[in-house]
């Protein structure tokens, strides 16, 4: 039977398939359908969301040595937080069979930076797969979990954003129990670093023994048009060395070359490309992000190659982009007529989203904010124009206390409650032993919201919904030495413009917990709270505008000049009823 599926939703069928029976990550675009799938769908797979990515790696790494089959999922950046396990792991080796998921995201659609992380691969001697398709999506996740077994290391699988959000028909099969293979303690492969030194020939072992195997995998074909192997090269002959979804590209541009498909893509197969180069005169290496299979080619001294000089190695691929690097003709988009001018429409916070009410209180104190990864970000952008730094999980922190050192002496980080559960904790400690009077707001709108509703450990409840342990983050901050901690309603704009400015007069470090749940989350519908949405009563209202300083999407204007909140929208969040100077707001009957 087929079935037509999302290349993450093709994953998670694979993971299923093969026999995994533990799967964890941390949810990041590109990546975070896998699990959500794999736990709606899929009961035998113990399935959670971890407080980090190298929480979630190290997880997975202890499941796999006790003889599980399984799978962590993240997104590129994820694993930079899981690198220190991930660099280790493979001197030690697996015992059941163990695939990391690295779902890269070129043009950077949902990432601060764009990073090829084969090449973190490549630095720990891990073997790299790359899907280019939706079948082969759910089909490598098996593929991998055979070759993490039979060379007794962890295996890559590596996706792009269009190839995770991209659907396809994909044959399905039946579930395989795999029987859990029996740990035995070896301290000396194990626990003991200095028997590392005794470990590190068996790691290049494996990556020669995986060479050759290379060599052999049908997952590496090449698909022979223009030029045949042993021949000389014809004049003129054209031929594509290509990966993951570069290489539908490759096909589409020029059906009627040859082309190498690697879906192994390190180690590469060395005799098997030089072959397929020395038959044709130019070979075109196609791959996103940067050089890392042409790179291996011109490391073998093949010379007729043409990549990244004319394809470049910013954004992603299209077909389109290729075929005008090469030089082909590419057929003029049609003219619909006349074009339309569309009003400007900048990433906004959504109706209702508690975070404004801070924004609009930082604006206010001019202090310097160091911003951190989540939704909040858009407190950079106009109106608020209220966060100057954002950088990476966490960050937000540690660049107020270097901000503070550098004489801004009001610096702010400010911190959404999943992140600062994922990399905020050791910061907020160092700053505090290190004798900082920062001010940390921490948003706490009970999930991971940026990437669609995750929860994690301070929301309460694990990735299937079942009821967890909720972190108590005042006590948590407390512990770390915080001596000022305040905690408000994040909708009620006086008290949290109060905290903010009573906290960044402290004489010390300090801690704003602004809280209220995430106007996304299910049980936040107005017919779930049993509320009804807000209007604005004309005959009360002066047209002073007081409304629209909400910088809300759902307040717009009359033609006859008078504000308006559509009802459809609304959230009930009453905060522009607050700004109203007449009390012309309110619910409607």
């Amino acid at each position: 039977m087929k079935e037509l599926l999302l290349g993450n939703e093709a994953i998670a069928r694979g993971a299923w398939e093969a026999g995994v029976k533990f799967a964890s990550g941390y949810p990041g675009t590109p990546s975070t359908e896998i699990l959500e799938t794999l736990a709606k769908h899929y009961p035998e797979v113990d399935s959670q969301w971890s407080a980090n990515e190298k929480v979630a790696f190290e997880e997975g790494m202890g499941a796999a040595i006790g003889g599980l089959r399984v799978m962590v999922t993240m997104k590129m950046v994820g694993l930079n937080v899981a690198a220190d396990s991930f660099m280790v792991f493979p001197y030690s080796g697996t015992n059941g069979g163990f695939v990391v998921i690295s779902a890269d995201d070129p043009g950077m659609h949902s990432s601060q930076n764009e990073q090829d992380n084969r090449y973190l691969a490549l630095m720990a001697k891990v073997p790299v797969l790359e899907p280019s398709d939706a079948q082969e999506c759910k089909d490598f996740v098996k593929l991998g979990l055979e070759i993490s077994e039979q060379f007794s290391g962890p295996v890559m699988l590596r996706t792009t954003t269009r190839l995770a959000h991209h659907k396809g028909l994909v044959e399905l099969g039946e579930r395989a129990e795999v029987p859990q293979r029996k740990f035995t303690p070896d301290a000396k492969r194990f626990s003991v670093p200095i028997y590392r030194t005794l470990l590190r020939p068996g790691v290049e072992k494996r990556i020669a023994n995986l060479r050759d195997y290379a060599e052999t995998t049908p997952v590496n074909r090449v698909e022979w048009r223009s030029g045949q192997p042993g021949e000389p090269p014809t004049q003129g002959s054209v031929g594509f060395v290509s990966s993951s979804i570069a290489y539908q590209y490759a096909r589409e541009i020029m059906p009627e070359a040859s082309v190498f498909r690697l879906g192994l893509t390190h180690p590469v197969p060395p005799r098997a490309l030089k072959e397929f180069c020395a038959a044709h005169e130019t070979v075109y290496v196609v791959e996103e992000g940067e050089p890392f299979i042409e790179d291996q080619l011109k490391a073998m001294g093949i010379t007729n190659l043409v990549g990244k000089s004319i394809f470049g190695v910013i954004g992603e691929y299209s077909p389109e982009r290729l075929a005008k690097a090469i030089g082909l003709n590419v057929p003029e988009k049609p003219d619909f007529g006349k074009e339309i001018t569309v009003l400007p429409r900048p990433p906004m916070l959504c109706v209702g989203c508690g975070h404004r009410t801070v924004f609009d209180s930082l604006k206010q104190l001019k202090v310097t904010v160091a911003g951190d990864i989540g939704c909040y970000t858009m407190g950079a952008l106009p109106p608020y124009e209220a966060s100057h730094t954002t950088f990476c999980m966490g960050a937000s922190i540690s660049t107020a206390f270097g901000l503070e050192r550098a004489g801004h002496e009001r610096a702010v980080a400010i911190i959404g409650d999943s992140t600062f559960v994922h990399a905020g904790i050791p910061a907020l400690i160092d700053a505090v032993y290190n004798g900082s009077s920062l001010t940390l707001i921490i948003l706490d709108n009970s999930t991971t919201g940026m990437t669609g509703q995750q929860p994690h450990p301070s929301a309460g409840k694990t990735l299937r919904g079942k009821p967890a342990p909720k972190l108590d983050l005042e006590g948590l901050v407390r512990a770390a030495g915080v001596k000022q901690v305040q905690v408000v309603d994040t909708w009620q704009r006086k008290d949290v413009a109060r905290a903010v400015r009573s906290a960044v007069g402290h004489d010390g470090p300090a801690v704003v917990i602004t809280r209220g749940p995430c106007m996304r989350l299910p049980e936040m519908k107005l017919s779930e709270r049993g509320e009804r949405p807000y209007f604005i009563d004309e005959a009360l209202c002066t047209k002073c505008d007081a409304c629209f300083k909400v910088w809300c999407p759902a307040i717009t204007r009359t033609s006859a000049g008078f504000p308006i909140i559509d009802p459809v929208e609304c959230t009930a969040c009453t905060v522009c009823a607050q700004m109203c100077p007449v009390e012309a707001i309110g619910p409607m009957c």
